[in-house]
């Protein structure tokens, strides 16, 4: 790393904490941020002197029981797991920044230690790049909370962003760059009064809470939820830029300042071991979010978003620890929906970018594609290789061949235009921490070039 560098990751890890003093000058996320953590720091005193039981309150299905060798693995009481982010790539540029959990498991004679993760959660980014990129995010997750069949979600964030990428939301988003050249030559390409075309800033202030209720022994959820977003989409070169040519053209609505109230409707069923990384079981969930406009909304749209998740070990009598994972989805984008619903899809365990980045279609850049109708279909073999214990922290390798594919339609009845699929492959390096932190390498390969990304947790 030479000099330029270094006073690069310098100067970015003091815009980190001016971003974070930036952050604390917004009175609701302040307040959100504090209530939060005071929150959580109440339940976590509470799991950690509750008195431990012989049976569970209520019956969960084997299904989700820990295998022998995690339950081995696992460990008890509260444990702090971080890392620094230090990236580099052509679109945001050099990154500093950290990536923190505390983990609240509880005993092993605590009937729930052998069926859930962790009995809390709580997860803290914050990240800063040279080309000012920012991102302060709080995340917990309390699964049974109190000993009962509910489970509460909660998720903080104040972000900037102005190197978002735009292609157009429509299936005019597939088509390939001139002369079908990589994107990074594409990029090059781009100066003077176009340096911009495809570039805008978003800013954003967002709130969310999921309140969860399990039955049919825990294997099924239906979740309720909130979502306010504040934000502002705006591009650096208004004249020269695709978003602002599109808005002005009525081809799309959301430019500009907007504030939206969103609900959220799901169902979810769950069989899966190990959530964080999960060596047996399904995951299935359809989310309804809606914005109607008569209840504070400027838009009036409606999201469903369905996937699948399928993990199984393969030959666990005469194999190492090899497990198939498979992920497919399709999102749905109905009525006046601005342009930005179209590039993510909501999960009640997290925001989906599609299509293309580091979670589908890894080969490509992030929103490379959109339109109304969106699917993925992503498949990883997930080979555990070696494993070690270090300072009594246990860690495990496995290398991951995996394959990514997706399309974008404008409407259902398209959907049979096969010709709409893009393609990408690639290899990955998972290093597994205490079961419920996992570090992610993937290098991805396809047609418009390739694309590595590192950070924490599976994709899927």
């Amino acid at each position: 790393m030479n000099n330029s560098e270094n006073t690069a990751i310098i100067a970015a890890s003091k815009k980190n904490f001016q971003f974070f003093q930036e952050s604390m000058k917004c009175r609701s996320f302040r307040l959100c941020l504090l209530y939060s953590i005071l929150f959580f720091a109440y339940y976590s005193a509470q799991a950690q002197n509750q008195p431990d039981t012989s049976k569970l309150p209520f019956v969960i299905a084997k299904e989700k029981r820990l295998s022998e060798e995690d339950l081995k693995d696992k460990k008890e009481g509260i444990y702090v797991t971080g890392i620094p982010d230090i990236s580099s790539d052509p679109i945001n540029g050099i990154g500093i920044g950290a990536e923190g959990q505390i983990f609240i498991n509880g005993k092993k004679n605590d009937p729930f230690f052998a069926y859930t993760p962790y009995r809390a959660q709580l997860n803290l980014t914050a990240v800063y790049t040279t080309k000012d990129q920012r991102e302060l995010q709080l995340e917990f997750e309390i699964p049974y909370i109190f000993n009962t069949k509910w489970r509460l979600h909660g998720e903080i964030g104040y972000s900037v962003d102005p190197n978002q990428l735009y292609f157009g939301v429509t299936e005019k988003s597939l088509q390939p760059f001139s002369n079908n050249a990589s994107y990074g030559d594409y990029e090059n390409s781009l100066t003077g009064s176009k340096a911009f075309y495809n570039t805008y800033q978003q800013k954003e202030a967002v709130f969310n809470f999921i309140f969860e209720r399990t039955f049919w022994k825990s294997k099924m959820r239906a979740f309720l939820g909130f979502e306010l977003s504040k934000a502002s989409y705006t591009t650096p070169l208004n004249d020269s830029s695709l978003l602002h040519k599109d808005y002005l053209a009525g081809i799309i609505t959301g430019y500009g300042d907007v504030l939206i109230p969103i609900y959220q409707t799901g169902l979810i069923y769950d069989t899966r071991d190990l959530e964080d990384d999960p060596t047996q079981g399904s995951f299935a969930e359809i989310i309804n979010e809606a914005a109607p406009g008569g209840l504070g909304s400027p838009f009036s749209f409606d999201k469903l978003f369905f996937h699948y998740k399928y993990f199984n070990r393969i030959l666990p009598d005469k194999l190492k620890k090899v497990v198939f994972a498979g992920w497919v989805g399709m999102n749905y984008v109905m009525g006046n929906a601005p342009f930005f619903e179209f590039q993510d899809a909501e999960s009640s365990e997290k925001t989906i970018e599609v299509l293309g980045g580091p979670q589908t279609l890894r080969g490509y850049v992030q929103g490379r594609f959109a339109a109304r109708v969106v699917e993925f279909d992503d498949f990883e073999l997930r080979c555990r290789f070696g494993q070690c214990n270090v300072f009594k922290q246990h860690f495990t390798f496995s290398g991951v061949p995996f394959f990514d594919m997706g399309g974008v339609w404008d409407s259902f009845s398209r959907i049979s235009n096969i010709q709409n699929f893009r393609f990408s492959e690639g290899l990955g390096l998972r290093i597994g921490w205490n079961e419920n932190t996992v570090l992610r390498f993937d290098y991805a390969i396809s047609k418009e070039g390739n694309q590595f990304f590192f950070g924490l947790q599976q994709p899927f």
